[in-house]
């Protein structure tokens, strides 16, 4: 029998090749370890944008938004009617229903409410969605059964801080393309200021009344006012290929002139006109537009500058963009030659700056030609200085080759005797806004191809 040998002492040259075999071998596994994390992060079915744990890279879905309403500050003339507003508070105690028609449809929405302007604090109690009764904007009654309640976070109940916006949580919902949607809030508190986030230019009807009405069929006895408060987007979870087309705009896109109730301002046609167009079906059209909103400087609503991330390049899928701002710049500056000069190199200078700006965005920007304003007091000047400053306006977007393409509003709709004036029958009287038919033009100037995939 051999005996046990004794362990042998081992030398330093051994020492060295075990030490570097180990670490080659810690190595290795790390890399191996590595390598499979790697392999789990771009091969593993990963939710997106809250479509569920279940999707997949090929059956993902996204938030598109679907309507939008640009926020402002309220003016006094446009606050909630007596008695909701206090002389420290607003809409205390107060039920709040509004309708609003989205584009696109989906099968699963969630809404946005914007304290942006808020001098404090915006506390929900309570929200719910329903769809108005037969389905009709402006109404106060929703269909039986059809009421969801909303929530944030999990909770019914949110606080949106000064400046800020609150995303509701998912919820499914249907909405059908061209559908109108009731969203009705309650606020117990109010809101403990006067500065109040809202979209005067609703052109659409809503509904105040005290206690906590959220879940109420009809409110019987409620308020009518025709402006919007709070609510400032409406998105749905859609297939990849659905995307928006935004509008950058003021009153001639807000819709001054349309129908109270008649969704007809020329964004809502336009959309009309994309549905009836298999290759267009996906879009969605959401109306950034703000009457009295300039380009350069802050009037109804913060300038065009100052609030494209906010209105435009922060919204959800937002591909195209139509940039239809610029007359009350040139209608708001001095009938000089001087005046009317600056604006109008300042004017071309910011479509630039949009241009760059939304391009880095991965946005198509489409430029639409200035509408006429002769007639109209105040902007039509005796000296024409302010048609003159719109025709190089105007030839500056047809001719710079700086847009991605060019939508000649000013040539559907001015009239053909005298250029300088839009067509008699196409205005609601001020030679300035267009009536129903003047937005059925408008929307019929643009190209449906334009927007077309591929």
């Amino acid at each position: 029998m051999r005996p046990l040998s004794s362990p042998q002492p081992v030398r330093p040259s051994d020492r060295s090749t075990l030490a570097t075999v180990v670490t080659t071998c810690v190595l290795a596994l790390a890399l191996v370890v590595a390598s499979s994390a790697v392999v789990a992060l771009v091969g593993s079915p990963r939710p997106t944008n809250g479509a569920g744990t279940g999707a997949t890279a090929s059956s993902a879905r996204h938030w598109v938004n679907t309507w939008s309403a640009m926020p402002q500050l309220t003016e006094p003339g446009n606050m909630p009617p007596a008695p909701f507003t206090g002389e420290r508070a607003v809409l205390v105690d107060t039920t709040l229903r509004q309708t609003v028609r989205v584009t696109t449809g989906g099968d699963r929405i969630r809404l946005r409410f914007s304290n942006a302007f808020g001098g404090s604090a915006l506390p929900l109690t309570a929200v719910t969605v329903a769809l108005p009764l037969d389905g009709r904007a402006g109404v106060a009654a929703i269909e039986p059964g059809s009421s969801r309640t909303v929530t944030f976070s999990g909770r019914r109940s949110t606080t949106v801080p000064v400046g800020a916006q609150v995303v509701s949580d998912p919820l499914d919902f249907t909405l059908p393309p061209a559908a109108v949607l009731a969203v009705t809030a309650y606020l117990a508190e109010g809101q403990a200021s006067l500065a109040l986030t809202s979209h005067p230019g609703s052109r659409t009807t809503s509904y105040l009344r005290h206690g906590d009405r959220t879940e109420d069929t009809d409110l019987p006895g409620a308020t009518p006012t025709n402006h919007w408060y709070l609510l400032s987007d409406i998105e749905v979870l859609s297939r990849r290929a659905t995307t928006s087309v935004a509008v950058l705009g003021d009153s001639l896109t807000d819709g001054r002139g349309s129908t109270t109730n008649g969704n007809n301002r020329w964004p809502d046609q336009l959309f009309d006109r994309l549905q009836q167009r298999p290759g267009t079906r996906h879009l969605a059209v959401v109306n950034l537009a703000a009457g009295g909103n300039r380009v350069l400087n802050d009037g109804l609503g913060p300038n065009a500058l100052a609030r494209l991330d906010r209105d435009i390049l922060a919204h959800s899928a937002v591909e195209q963009l139509i940039v239809f701002e610029g007359v009350n710049d040139l209608g708001t500056a001095e009938p000089t030659p001087a005046a009317q000069q600056r604006v109008t190199a300042d004017l071309v200078a910011a479509y630039e700056q949009i241009i760059v700006r939304a391009h880095a965005q991965g946005i198509r920007v489409y430029g639409a030609t200035l509408l006429p304003f002769g007639g109209n007091t105040p902007y039509d000047d005796a000296a024409g200085h302010r048609e003159a400053a719109r025709q190089a306006v105007n030839t500056w977007i047809r001719t710079s080759g700086r847009f991605d393409a060019v939508l000649d509003f000013d040539r559907a709709v001015r009239d053909p005797e005298n250029p300088g004036r839009l067509q008699p029958g196409l205005h609601d009287g001020d030679w300035l806004h267009l009536n129903p038919e003047g937005y059925r033009i408008l929307a019929g100037a643009v190209p449906a191809r334009l927007l077309q995939r591929g």
